[in-house]
């Protein structure tokens, strides 16, 4: 199978296309390498793909000397012109879709960048789909849709109309949009709501990964609403894992049981579905952090702090209708993904 996947010098898109392209699919990876954080952690996840870092120029293709059935291109997703040159030459059979403006807190002091890359991007993403008989779109969506919610565990059956973040608000409008384009154009859509996903080569802006460096320095880390905060921590190679369960599996048809008298949230008469990606394990935040403590051998200096905007107390994945669909088993202990982290990042930063 041919894929376009997105976000590939990110944290689940890099880890994503080594599985992937070790299984034989062909496939294009696509990246704007911003410099929302390290972009030298960027190249290096690129570099473990076998992308040579200065060979890398805005709009070309480089093939990988490390998988031959593996390219990337450096490419922003709202370059409409761009991104539509590249779904017409290239005959993708299907996209999975992790590219991103990530982050709650940076979506208050940069909202503009939300709406081009997760607006208008995705925007471009779907006419490529619409134009060039894609056969399953695969996209990221993400925890953060649930808001206000406060009925745990979070289930994909629930309302997500009250977001409390742009970066939220601009993954519930992804959805949407998938949605339409499901009904007026029959392409197949599977939507992905991502909760806290750790792990190696993990993003540097979130909070496990700050504490980390924090503890390594002996530096206060700042924990917020005073520790009591719960969230579903996921590692990430059992994300991955079923993302790659659904890449691999018969993309979603209409469900014709669906009514707009009793409306299923997560699916439709559109060939369209929605699922929870989680650990479906909530972990108290002081818990998550004694694990890191214990990984690291040194424990940690605590500034407790009020809770910021845009943030909520807690988060739980329902994901019983991914393990349902396509066996999803999260079976990683918190203990040993910390583990694994602190010990990439011993090896990574020298420490």
């Amino acid at each position: 199978m041919k894929l376009l996947m997105t976000g590939t010098a990110g944290f689940i898109g890099f880890h994503l296309v080594k599985k992937l392209v070790n299984l034989g699919h062909e496939i294009i990876g696509l990246d704007s390498i911003n410099d929302y954080y390290d972009v030298d952690l960027k190249f290096g996840r690129l570099n473990e793909t076998g992308i040579e870092p200065n060979e890398i120029e805005y709009n070309k293709l480089i093939e990988s000397n490390k998988y031959p059935n593996y390219r990337f291109i450096k490419l922003n997703l709202e370059d409409n012109a761009n991104i539509k040159s590249l779904f017409d030459n290239e005959n993708f059979d299907m996209v999975c879709h992790l590219a991103a403006q990530a982050g709650v807190r940076y979506s208050i002091t940069n909202p503009h960048s939300y709406i081009q890359s997760n607006i208008v991007g995705f925007l471009n993403i779907l006419e490529g789909c619409r134009h060039n008989d894609i056969k399953h779109l695969v996209y990221a969506s993400s925890s953060s849709v649930y808001g206000l919610n406060t009925k745990m565990p979070f289930s994909t059956q629930d309302n997500v109309d009250h977001p409390v973040s742009l970066y939220a608000a601009s993954k519930k409008s992804n959805e949407l949009m998938a949605h339409t384009y499901s009904h007026l154009y029959s392409i197949p859509t599977t939507g992905l709501r991502f909760f806290t996903v750790y792990g190696p080569w993990g993003r540097p802006d979130m909070a496990y990964f700050k504490f980390t460096k924090a503890i390594f320095e002996g530096k206060t880390i700042d924990v917020y609403n005073h520790g009591n905060m719960e969230r579903d921590f996921t590692y990430v190679d059992d994300v991955v894992d079923g993302i790659m369960n659904i890449v691999d599996s018969e993309p979603p048809a209409g469900n014709n049981e669906w009514s707009c008298e009793d409306p299923g949230l997560s699916s439709s008469k559109a060939p369209y579905k929605i699922y929870n990606i989680g650990n479906n394990s909530p972990v108290n935040l002081m818990d998550f952090i004694g694990a890191i403590e214990k990984a690291t051998g040194k424990e940690a200096k605590k500034n407790y702090k009020r809770m910021q905007p845009g943030d909520v107390v807690s988060t739980w994945a329902d994901v019983d209708d991914l393990m349902r669909d396509f066996n999803y088993r999260p079976d990683t202990p918190i203990d040993e993904g910390v583990k694994r982290f602190a010990d990439w990042y011993r090896k990574y930063y020298k420490v």
